[in-house]
């Protein structure tokens, strides 16, 4: 793992942790290019009122316009849903690390069958912030995942 991963992953999780102290779902993202983090984001749907503002959505629209996302890794500090996978496939990112995907099993097998290399870290502050969400907001959370 290198260092940008480490600084992409702890922002992961403090964009996560913003979003559960602000009353949304704590899922956060980051993008990056090279050595540097160009942006963040975390699910608003809550505070926004907006469907589809999950946290990788949200990251990729505070990045902007960009002219190509091919030299971009996008981290998630939970395996993404098939809106945010079907956008990472359309955007051309070629990375994506997961910090978690225990508490939600995603579309990881959808993006390695379009070339995308997925990355699981298994990062213990994302699982346990998200089960504990799960366990105070069981119906905020099948909310979110259309259950």
């Amino acid at each position: 793992m290198t260092e940008i991963d480490k600084r992409a992953i702890d922002a992961c999780y403090e964009q996560a942790l913003k979003s559960y102290n602000e009353g949304g779902l704590p899922i956060g993202s980051a993008l990056t290019r090279g050595d540097a983090i160009i942006a963040v984001g975390h699910n608003r749907r809550v505070q926004q009122g907006n469907p589809i503002l999950h946290g990788e959505m949200d990251c990729l629209q505070n990045a902007g316009r960009q002219t190509s996302y091919r030299d971009c890794t996008l981290y998630t500090s939970l395996s993404p849903c098939m809106m945010c996978s079907g956008t990472i496939v359309q955007f051309k990112i070629p990375r994506v690390v997961i910090c978690e995907n225990r508490n939600f099993g995603g579309n990881e097998q959808f993006l390695r069958d379009h070339g995308i290399e997925v990355e699981i870290v298994d990062d213990s502050r994302c699982i346990d912030l998200m089960a504990r969400f799960i366990a105070e907001n069981g119906a905020l959370w099948a909310e979110d995942i259309a259950d």
